[in-house]
C-alpha cells in the first residue's frame, strides 16, 4: 500500500474505532484493496457488510471510474410502514394498471425531508450518527399520529401533512441537517415547504377522476409507524433511464455488455445515435462497464430501484424502550437505529445551528469562452472587413462590449460563448435555490471571469445591490498567457459602460500593471495567497459567503492557502487544472473556534453536458 493510502486508511480507521464502531474497512484492506476504493464500495453497498463490499469490488474490477473520487448522493425520507404502507402500495399498483405509469411510480411512498446532497465516502458513518442524534432529540415530541389531508389538482394528487405535526417533522429535518454539517461536513438543505406524500404526479388530465377515486379508498388514519430512511444514489445517472435485465445475455462482440437477470442498466437517451435499431448503449450498475445491449432483453425500471438504503430510524416509543434493554450493541441491527431517548434542548440545537452558519469562500471557474470552441483564430471568423463584429454561429455571443482598442482587444481576452453565458446563469439559478448568502464578490479582471460573475449575480437578484470587485491578483498564471506582455484588459470604466456593476472604490492587492509577464510558479502561487488574504480582509467579517470568480487555477491556488496546505508540485498543478470544467467550484468554510478552514461540498451540483459539433447544411445536401 502506498504511503498516501496508508495515511488515508489510518485516519479513517482510527476515526471509526474512536466511535466504537466495528470496522468494515479492515478486512477489505487486508484483502489488498486500496482504502479509497474499499470506502467507495462500502458507501455503494450501504455499509452492510465487508462481504457485500468485497463482492462489489470484484464485480467492478474493470470499472473505468473505480478510482474516480465520485461520492454518492444521499437523501432522507420519512416513510410509512404497516397498514398504511400496504394501502399505499395497493394504490400504486391499481393506479399504474388503470391509468398507466406517472412520475410518482418512480419512487416508493415517502415524505421528502431534504434535498439530495453529497457526502465523502469516509464520512458516511457520521451521517448515521447524525440521523441517530436527530432522532433522539425529536423522539419525545414526534406526533403519535401524522394527520394527512388529500389534495388534488390537474397534475398532482397527494396527502398534505397538517401544519402542527409538519412543524415537528421539519424541525427533525433541520436537526439532521445541522448534525450532518457538524459531523460529516455535508451541506444539507432541509425541506421548508409544504410537507406532502405524493400519490400521483404529471398524469394525464383525463385520469384525474379515476385517481381521486382510488385515493379516497386509502384511509390515512390506518395504523402506521413512521420511519426516517437514509438512501443513496449514483449522482452520475440522475437523469438517465433505468432498465432492468429480464434475460441473460452473453456478448457476441467486445463492445457489448453482458447481462444477468436483475441487472440494472443506466441509459442516457442523448447518446443513442451510435446504437442500431433494437439496441441501446448503457452502463451496468453491477459492473460499472459500458457497452451495447439488446433492448428487448430488458424492461423499464423505477428510478428508486437502484437506490441503496443505508440506515433507518423508527419513531416508536415502545420499540425504543425495548431497544434500551439490549443496549447500544443492538441499536444497528438490520440498519435500524433505536437509540435511547433524550429530552430535546432548544439551546443545544441553536448552538449547533450557530456553529454551522459560518464564513465561507466559494471559488468558481469562469464559463466556456469563445476560443475554447472556435480555436485561436476565432476573431477573424466573426469580423467583417471593416472591423465590425457579426455572429457567425449561435455559440458566439449576440454582441461584444465596446473597448478602446476595438475588436483586436478581444484576441487575448475572449468573452464567454453563448453556452458559457448559459452555464453561468444556470449556476447562479442553482445558487439562488440553495439559499446561499453571498456577502461580497471578487473576480479576475479577465472578461470571461467578469461576465461569469455578472450573470451569476443577475440570477441571484444581486446585480444592483452588490458591486463586483476586480482583483488582478487572482488573474491566470501569466506564463500561460500568449505573448511576452500581459494582455490588455478592459478598464473599470469600460466595464461600467458595458453595464457591469464594478466597484471603483476597491483597492486590489495587486494592480494589474504590477503583474510580471511569464512569472515563475512560485511567484504565481504567492500572488494568489496574498490576494486571498486581502480579499477576505476587505469583505464583511460576519457569516456568509465570499464569491470568487477566477480561472481553473484559482480552485487550487486560492484554496490551498486557506486550508494551510503548501503549494502543489508544478507538474501536478498543471495536470490538475486541465481537468477542471467550466463553472467548477471549490467551497471552503471557516471553523473560527478552531482557527482553521475546511474544504466542504459546494452548495450546488456540478454542471455536465456534451459537445455539439458544427453542421453545414450545404455540405449535407450537396456533398457526396
Amino acid at each position: 500500500m502506498a504511503a498516501g493510502e496508508m495515511q488515508v486508511y489510518a485516519k479513517v480507521n482510527s476515526k471509526l474505532k474512536g466511535r466504537n464502531a466495528a470496522s468494515l474497512l479492515d478486512p477489505l484492506v487486508g484483502m489488498g484493496f486500496p482504502a479509497h476504493t474499499a470506502l467507495k464500495a462500502l458507501a455503494a453497498t450501504g455499509r452492510k457488510s465487508a462481504k457485500e463490499a468485497a463482492e462489489w469490488l470484484r464485480c467492478h474490477c474493470n470499472d473505468p471510474s473505480l478510482d474516480d473520487p465520485i461520492p454518492q448522493e444521499y437523501a432522507l425520507f420519512l416513510c410509512p410502514t404497516g397498514s398504511l404502507l400496504e394501502k399505499l402500495q395497493e394504490f400504486w399498483r391499481e393506479s399504474k394498471r388503470q391509468c398507466t405509469k406517472n412520475r410518482a411510480h418512480e419512487v416508493f411512498p415517502h415524505i421528502t425531508l431534504c434535498d439530495f446532497f453529497t457526502c465523502e465516502d469516509q464520512k458516511v458513518e457520521c451521517l448515521y450518527e447524525a440521523l441517530k442524534r436527530a432522532g433522539d432529540r425529536i423522539l419525545g415530541s414526534f406526533p403519535s399520529v401524522v394527520p394527512l389531508v388529500l389534495h388534488s389538482s390537474i397534475s398532482y394528487l397527494g396527502f398534505f401533512v397538517s401544519e402542527g405535526p409538519a412543524d415537528v417533522i421539519r424541525e427533525f429535518a433541520t436537526m439532521f441537517a445541522t448534525e450532518a454539517a457538524v459531523l460529516a461536513d455535508c451541506t444539507v438543505k432541509p425541506c421548508s415547504k409544504q410537507l406532502h406524500l405524493t400519490l400521483a404526479h404529471k398524469f394525464y388530465p383525463h385520469h384525474q377522476r379515476t385517481l381521486e377515486q382510488l385515493a379516497r379508498a386509502v384511509n390515512p388514519g390506518h395504523s402506521c409507524q413512521w420511519t426516517a430512511a437514509l438512501y443513496s444514489r449514483d449522482m452520475r445517472f440522475v437523469h438517465y433511464q433505468t432498465l432492468k435485465a429480464v434475460f441473460q445475455y452473453k456478448p457476441q462482440n467486445v463492445d457489448e455488455l453482458p447481462l444477468n437477470p436483475g441487472d440494472y442498466i443506466f441509459v442516457d437517451p442523448t447518446e443513442q445515435e451510435e446504437a442500431s435499431e433494437g439496441w441501446v448503449i448503457g452502463l451496468s450498475q453491477r459492473t460499472g462497464c459500458r457497452g451495447f445491449l439488446p433492448e428487448n432483453y430488458t424492461e423499464r425500471a423505477s428510478e428508486c430501484d437502484t437506490w441503496v438504503k443505508h440506515r433507518t430510524y423508527t419513531f416508536s416509543l415502545a420499540a425504543d424502550l425495548n431497544s434500551r434493554k439490549d443496549g447500544e450493541a443492538s441499536s444497528r441491527q438490520n440498519g435500524e437505529l433505536h437509540p435511547p431517548a433524550r429530552p430535546r434542548s432548544a439551546s443545544s440545537l441553536q448552538a449547533l445551528q450557530a456553529a454551522v452558519v459560518r464564513r465561507s469562500v466559494l471559488v468558481v471557474r469562469h464559463g466556456e469562452r469563445v476560443d475554447q470552441v472556435f480555436g485561436k483564430s476565432w476573431l477573424p471568423q466573426c469580423s467583417t472587413p471593416d472591423g465590425k463584429y457579426y455572429r457567425p454561429d449561435l455559440n458566439f455571443p449576440c454582441s461584444l462590449p465596446r473597448r478602446s482598442n476595438g475588436l483586436k482587444g478581444f484576441e487575448n481576452d475572449p468573452p464567454l460563448s453563448s453556452c458559457g453565458i448559459f452555464q453561468s446563469r444556470t449556476a447562479g439559478e442553482a445558487l439562488l435555490d440553495s439559499g446561499i448568502r453571498i456577502t461580497s464578490v471578487f473576480t479576475s479582471p479577465a472578461l470571461r471571469c467578469v461576465q461569469t460573475a455578472k450573470h451569476i449575480l443577475e440570477e441571484l437578484k444581486l446585480e444592483r445591490k452588490m458591486k463586483i470587485r476586480v482583483e488582478p491578483g487572482i488573474f491566470e498564471w501569466t506564463k500561460w498567457e500568449a505573448g511576452r506582455t500581459a494582455p490588455a484588459l478592459m478598464t473599470l470604466e469600460e466595464l461600467r459602460e458595458a453595464s457591469v456593476n464594478v466597484s471603483t472604490e476597491y483597492r486590489p492587492a495587486f494592480p494589474f500593471a504590477s503583474l510580471l509577464p511569464a512569472e515563475s510558479y512560485d511567484e504565481f502561487v504567492r500572488r494568489c495567497a496574498v490576494s486571498v488574504e486581502h480579499m477576505l480582509s476587505s469583505g464583511p467579517q460576519d457569516a456568509g459567503t465570499v464569491l470568487v470568480v477566477g480561472h481553473g487555477s484559482a480552485l487550487d491556488s486560492c484554496t490551498r492557502p486557506l486550508l494551510g496546505l503548501p503549494p502543489r508540485d508544478c507538474e501536478d498543478f498543471a495536470q490538475l487544472i486541465r481537468k477542471i470544467p467550466s463553472l467548477g467550484m471549490c467551497f471552503c468554510e471557516e471553523i473560527r473556534e478552531e482557527g482553521k478552514w475546511e474544504l466542504v461540498a459546494p452548495p450546488v451540483k456540478t454542471l455536465t453536458h456534451g459537445s455539439n459539433s458544427a453542421f453545414s447544411w450545404r455540405n449535407w445536401i450537396l456533398g457526396n
